[in-house]
C-alpha cells in the first residue's frame, strides 16, 4: 500500500513523492495523519541550506496531527486523535509531511479537547515551544504584577503564539518585529506595544536599564544578549531559538549581579509530562477564532515554494499543511 510524502533525497530536486507503507519508521503506532505544518527548521531542511537532515532519504516534517489506526501501545486505541512532535521528526525520522507515519505510543500526546487535528497542526512545535516558554516563566515565579514580558520573534509561529498565551494570561507583552507593518496584526494577537527589533541588534552594555521582568526569545546572538541585559533583577529569560545566530555575545553580569535566570527551552525530547501539560495549557488559552488569523492553510504540493517564502521572511504566522490534498 502506498501513501504520498514530501521525500527529500540528497539533491536538488525534492518533490512529493508516493511512498509504500513498508517504508514507514518503526513503532507501535501508526497513525493516518490530517495535517501537518511548515515550520522554519522544515524549510531549512527542504532548501538544503542547513544540515538538518540526519539521514536520507527523509520525509520532511516536524509535526504531525492525526487519528491512530493501529496501535499494540496500551496507552493509544484506534481513533484516538493525537499529536506528534519532536523526537527527531524530519531530521533522524521521517516526519509529518505525509500521510502516514508510525512512532512509538510514548512519545504521542492525547489531543486534549476542544483542539482538533487542524488546530494542533497550527499551533504546532511552534505554539508548543510558545507553552513550554510561557510556563517556564510562570515556574520562575513571574506574574503580570512584576512588570512587561518581551517576546522576540513575534510574527514567527513562537512568537505570535507567545505574545497570545501570555496576553491571555494578563501580562504585559511588548512585541519586538522587524517589520513595521504587523503592528496591527501583533496587536490583535494581545501586544500592548511593538518594539522596533533594530534597538536590539546593536551591541550594548552586559548591564542597561532594568526594562522587563522576563523574556520568550526565539532569535539567539546580540538579541538575546540585549534582552538579558535590559531584564530586571531576579527575572528570568526562556530561550528557545537561534534564527539570528548561535553565538551569545555577552557577559555574566546579568546573572550574578541582577540574579536574571536563563532558562534553555527544549522542545524536542521534553518529558511526557511537560508535554502534556503544554498542550493543556493551548486548549484552554487559544480558541479557534485567534489560530484562524494566524494561520494560512496549503496543499501538501505546495510546500516547496511555501517554503521559499517562510526563508525570504514573507511569510506572517503559520502555514498548516492539509497531507491530503
Amino acid at each position: 500500500m502506498s501513501y504520498r510524502a514530501l521525500l527529500l533525497s540528497n539533491t536538488p530536486e525534492f518533490s512529493v513523492r508516493v511512498a509504500e507503507l513498508d517504508d514507514l519508521p518503526e513503532g507501535d503506532v501508526e497513525l493516518r495523519i490530517a495535517y501537518s505544518t511548515l515550520n522554519y527548521k522544515d524549510a531549512l531542511a527542504i532548501a538544503n541550506r542547513s544540515p538538518i537532515v540526519r539521514t536520507w532519504p527523509m520525509v520532511a516534517g516536524i509535526d504531525a496531527a492525526g487519528v491512530v489506526e493501529r496501535s499494540t501501545h496500551p496507552g493509544f486505541q484506534p481513533g484516538d486523535a493525537v499529536v506528534l512532535n519532536g523526537w527527531g521528526l524530519g531530521e533522524t525520522r521521517w516526519g509529518g509531511l505525509a500521510q502516514q507515519t508510525r512512532a512509538p505510543g510514548d512519545w504521542l500526546v492525547k489531543l486534549p479537547p476542544p483542539l482538533t487535528s487542524r488546530d494542533a497542526a497550527a499551533i504546532g512545535t511552534a505554539g508548543y515551544t510558545a507553552a513550554l516558554c510561557v510556563q517556564a516563566l510562570e515556574r520562575h515565579g513571574i506574574t503580570p504584577d512584576d512588570g512587561p514580558i518581551l517576546v522576540t520573534g513575534t510574527t514567527g509561529g513562537v512568537g505570535s503564539i507567545a505574545v497570545a498565551l501570555l496576553a491571555r494570561a494578563g501580562y504585559e507583552v511588548v512585541a519586538a518585529t522587524g517589520k513595521a507593518a504587523d503592528h496591527a496584526y501583533l496587536e490583535t494577537l494581545g501586544a500592548s506595544s511593538v518594539l522596533d527589533r533594530n534597538e536590539l541588534t546593536a551591541p550594548g552594555k552586559p548591564l542597561q536599564k532594568e526594562r522587563y521582568a522576563g523574556v520568550v526569545d526565539v532569535l539567539g546572538s546580540q538579541v538575546l544578549a540585549n534582552a538579558c541585559a535590559q531584564v530586571k533583577r531576579n527575572g528570568a529569560v526562556a530561550a528557545c531559538g537561534l534564527a539570528m545566530g548561535m553565538d551569545f555575545p555577552t557577559s555574566v553580569a546579568p546573572f550574578i549581579l541582577r540574579g536574571v535566570t536563563l532558562y534553555g527551552i527544549d522542545s524536542v525530547y521534553a518529558s511526557q509530562a511537560r508535554r502534556q501539560a503544554a498542550w493543556n495549557r493551548l486548549a484552554g488559552s487559544l480558541d479557534s477564532t485567534l489560530l484562524g488569523g494566524i494561520v494560512r492553510e496549503i496543499a501538501l504540493g505546495e510546500t516547496l515554494p511555501a517554503a521559499e517564502a517562510l526563508l525570504a521572511g514573507r511569510m506572517v504566522g503559520r502555514y498548516v499543511v492539509d497531507v491530503n490534498r
